[in-house]
């Protein structure tokens, strides 16, 4: 079996999802890489089958970033899941800082910019404040010291990520797999990372009505046994 699965989710990043891959591949060769384009219209998978060894899922039309995380979980053949999203955000150097901690034992690795480094233009003063909300809300309901729910950025078990009942189809998918992890009793280890701001694209975030999803499913996760 493979050892290292990553992730990589995309829609619309075709100005930056080559440089992404070459930075994971720098930082972790030997790890089996898969692109979920989710519908993009710009030639985004295109740009991503140009580098070698990088498989590509082509999904059509865009089904949200919640399905097409799904998509590679079923596709992925490693020990270990590694989320990094396409949108050159996420500094591919500190994935091997995830997974030492996933080797030191750790069933859950989140990478927070909230204790690491967040670039100048890197995330709006209202995304900064309700993803703090957000976080504290999960850490009285749930506990845990997670400081970065929204986080993108992570590494899992295998026998975790196919542990969970996942229902999101946007980008609440992150909240939901924090939630149920720390319902499991799983400990949540956080890594400060590097949020950069971005050079391309466009996020598809809408704050309120992503916003609301996201507290909704806090909400479900917390009533749901």
């Amino acid at each position: 079996m493979v050892e290292t699965s990553i992730i990589v989710p995309c829609h619309n990043e075709a100005g930056a999802v080559r440089e992404v891959l070459a930075g994971i591949r720098r930082a972790v060769p030997a790890a089996e890489i898969l692109v979920v384009d989710d519908g993009s219209d710009d030639g985004t998978a295109d740009r991503a089958a140009e580098i070698d060894g990088v498989r590509v899922i082509r999904l059509s039309p865009n089904r949200g970033k919640g399905l097409a995380l799904q998509a590679g979980m079923t596709a992925a053949a490693g020990r270990t899941f590694v989320f990094i999203d396409g949108d050159g955000q996420d500094d591919p150097a500190d994935l091997p800082r995830l997974l030492r901690e996933i080797e030191a034992g750790s069933r859950f690795v989140n990478g927070s910019k909230f204790i690491g480094t967040i670039e100048r233009g890197a995330i709006s003063r209202p995304n900064f404040w309700g993803n703090r909300f957000m976080s504290g809300l999960i850490r009285l309901l749930f506990g845990g010291a997670v400081t970065d729910s929204q986080s993108g950025f992570r590494a899992l078990r295998r026998d975790l990520a196919q542990s969970f009942r996942l229902r999101s189809v946007q980008y609440e998918i992150e909240t939901e797999m924090l939630c149920q992890a720390l319902k499991q009793g799983v400990r949540v280890t956080e890594i400060p990372v590097t949020r950069k701001a971005r050079a391309a694209g466009a996020t598809g975030f809408r704050r309120i009505r992503n916003g609301l999803r996201i507290l909704w499913t806090i909400l479900r996760e917390r009533l749901i046994r």
